[in-house]
């Protein structure tokens, strides 16, 4: 997902967007992911010079990405859509000039509750055995770059190195996530739970566990038959309540949480056992999956009354 927070941010985007025959093109990949610059220059009858400029035009702004892959005589660009969604927020009762940005490892957390199926990796091996709980206490779980569980949540401290005197007025959250089923299921729902300081600011429910493509940068090594990617979300908490791109899940709102500069934050993350839809949690970092990030963290803040 890409979020622009002015319009003067998007204006790039908004002229990508602004040429029919890369508005099919989108349409074309949004039904059939990794096609070659030949197949979309034949579907959309255009020549493959003609195509070129429209391409540039919408890599350049993030919106598709293009890989070589050898195929026949020669190497074919294969293109493929790099976002799901845009969120267009134009509305910026905050000063976006007080922010403090951090970015936290999948297997930085400080605190777990895991219950099989489970388990970690890094860019080169599983990190212990599959479904040993045990192994999300290894030393190598910091090197983690996926993590997966059934029930149970993981805890990250959040470093909060905002200056002294100043309120948080809003707490920004960008991560890659699916659902963990046996193997993979694009329909397999399952309720994930947010938490700041253990007090829940909401709930999503993740349509599936995706494994149909292999992920952009999922490592090779790694099983085709397994977690692959998720989906990129931006869960932010500011004065006014809880959203999860752009949609409000909750009413609990920074005030009620009372975090300023000496506060400490703790973000929690997983299925709870009462949860409708026990569908499990995988999270990726930015060596796994399609979006190349980490745990991102913005922290806005003003001098306090």
């Amino acid at each position: 997902m890409l979020h622009i927070t002015s319009l003067d941010e998007g204006l790039e985007i908004f002229k990508a967007l602004g040429s029919d025959i890369r508005i099919q093109i989108l349409n074309i990949l949004l039904k059939e992911n990794n096609m070659s610059m030949n197949q979309l220059a034949s579907r959309l009858n255009i020549t493959g010079g003609a195509l070129t400029g429209h391409i540039k035009k919408l890599e350049e702004c993030g919106i598709i990405t293009t890989t070589a892959e050898s195929q026949g005589h020669g190497n074919q660009k294969l293109c493929s859509l790099h976002i799901d969604k845009i969120l267009i927020d134009v509305e910026q009762p905050i000063d976006y000039s007080n922010v403090y940005n951090a970015s936290l490892k999948v297997g930085q957390y400080s605190n777990h509750s895991i219950s099989p199926t489970c388990g970690l990796a890094n860019t080169e091996t599983v990190i212990g055995e599959l479904d040993d709980a045990r192994y999300f206490d290894h030393p190598d779980r910091y090197s983690a770059e996926i993590l997966w569980l059934t029930k149970g949540y993981v805890e990250y401290a959040v470093p909060n190195f905002i200056p002294p005197n100043q309120d948080i007025t809003q707490i920004s959250f960008s991560f890659e996530i699916s659902s963990e089923a046996p193997g993979c299921d694009s329909n397999w729902p399952s309720d994930i739970s947010f938490y700041i300081n253990n007090t829940l600011i909401g709930k999503w429910t993740s349509p599936g566990d995706f494994g149909d493509i292999r992920g952009i940068f999922t490592p090779d090594w790694w099983p085709i038959n397994m977690n692959q990617y998720g989906m990129l979300k931006l869960l932010v908490i500011n004065k006014h309540g809880t959203y999860m791109d752009g949609l409000k899940i909750s009413d609990v709102s920074t005030p009620q949480l009372q975090l300023d500069s000496t506060s400490t934050i703790k973000f929690k993350l997983g299925v709870d056992d009462d949860s409708e839809h026990v569908g499990g949690m995988t999270l990726f970092g930015k060596n796994f999956g399609n979006y190349g990030q980490d745990i991102n963290v913005s922290i806005n803040y003003m001098p306090k009354d």
